[in-house]
C-alpha cells in the first residue's frame, strides 16, 4: 500500500489532521533509536482557538451554535409606544479549542532542558489566527533561548512561516515544499532543504546539542509509513487535489496517475 507520488502525496493535504499526528509519533519513535543516553524525543502540544479563516480549508471546527429560550412569556415584546417588536433567538457563540503536536528533544540529565523542537506545520500555523500567533511567537522564543528548530512545511496552503523570511530564499531553493534547521548556538544561520514535488523527500539531519552528532530524519519513510497505516488506497486520483496543483505540476500528475491507472488519459472518460 504505497503512494503514487515519489515524494509528498498532494493529495494527503486534505488529511491532515490524521496524518500530522501519525507523522510526529512515527519521527518521535524513529529519533529515540539514535539519540544519546540523557536525551528523549516527547510529544508535546500546544491549544489554541482556531478562527474560520477559510470555510473551504478550515480542518477544525470553530464554533458551536447553540439556540435557548428566551424566558419572555409574550412572543412579541413592546417597545414602550404600542408598536410589536419582534423576537430574536440568542446564539452563543462558544469557541472549540484545538490542539496541535510538535515533538521536543529534551535533556533528562539537567531538568529536561528542551534541546531541539521538531514541527510539522499545519493550516493553522500558515493561516492568520490564534495559531499562527502562538507558533510564531513560540518560533521567536525558541531562536531567543537558544534552542534548535527543525520546521517542515509539507503543505502548499497558505503562507510560509518558516524561521528564514521568505524574501531571502533563493529562486534554486523555492519548492513545492521547504524544510528549515536552525541550531540553537548559530541562530543566524538558517539551513533550508530544497523538497520539491516531483523528487523523493530528503532525510535531513536533526541537531541536538552542540556537541552531539546529527541525527538523521528520513521524511520519505515517515510519510509511506502515514500512507500505508492510515491505508490511504481509497484516495480517487481522478479529481485534482486540494488545493490545485500549477499547471505544469497537474500536468505532470496527471501523466503520473494515467500511466498507474489510477486516472483515465482523459478527463471525460470514466
Amino acid at each position: 500500500m504505497k503512494s503514487p507520488f515519489p515524494g509528498m502525496d498532494p493529495y494527503l493535504e486534505s488529511h491532515w489532521r490524521d496524518i500530522h499526528h501519525s507523522f510526529l509519533t512515527y519521527a518521535r519513535d524513529a529519533l529515540q533509536e539514535h539519540l544519546p543516553g540523557d536525551l528523549r524525543a516527547r510529544l508535546e502540544e500546544r491549544v489554541f482557538v482556531e478562527p474560520d479563516f477559510d470555510e473551504a480549508r478550515s480542518i477544525y471546527p470553530d464554533l458551536r451554535v447553540i439556540e435557548h429560550p428566551s424566558g419572555r412569556s409574550d412572543a412579541a415584546g413592546s417597545a414602550g409606544t404600542g408598536m410589536a417588536v419582534a423576537e430574536p433567538i440568542i446564539i452563543y457563540a462558544q469557541p472549540e479549542r484545538a490542539t496541535e503536536g510538535y515533538i521536543e528533544i529534551v535533556d533528562v540529565g539537567s531538568g529536561n532542558r528542551v534541546v531541539t523542537v521538531i514541527e510539522l506545520l499545519s493550516e493553522s500555523n500558515k493561516y492568520p489566527g490564534d495559531g499562527q500567533s502562538q507558533y510564531l511567537r513560540k518560533q521567536r522564543e525558541y531562536l531567543l533561548g537558544r534552542v534548535s528548530l527543525v520546521e517542515i512545511d509539507l503543505l502548499r496552503s497558505g503562507k510560509r512561516v518558516l524561521a528564514v523570511p521568505a524574501r531571502w530564499v533563493p529562486p534554486s531553493h523555492r519548492s513545492t515544499y521547504q524544510v528549515c534547521v536552525v541550531r540553537g548556538w548559530k541562530p543566524d544561520a538558517y539551513e533550508l532543504y530544497r523538497v520539491p514535488l516531483r523528487e523523493r523527500l530528503p532525510s535531513i539531519g536533526v541537531p541536538l546539542r552542540q556537541q552531539d552528532a546529527d541525527v538523521p530524519l528520513d521524511l520519505q519513510v515517515l510519510i509511506d509509513r502515514c500512507y500505508h497505516h492510515g491505508r490511504y488506497d481509497d484516495i480517487d486520483y481522478r479529481d485534482a487535489p486540494d488545493p490545485p496543483l500549477p499547471p505544469d505540476d497537474a500536468s505532470w500528475a496527471h501523466e503520473l496517475l494515467v500511466h498507474q491507472g489510477l486516472r483515465p488519459t482523459h478527463p471525460n472518460e470514466s
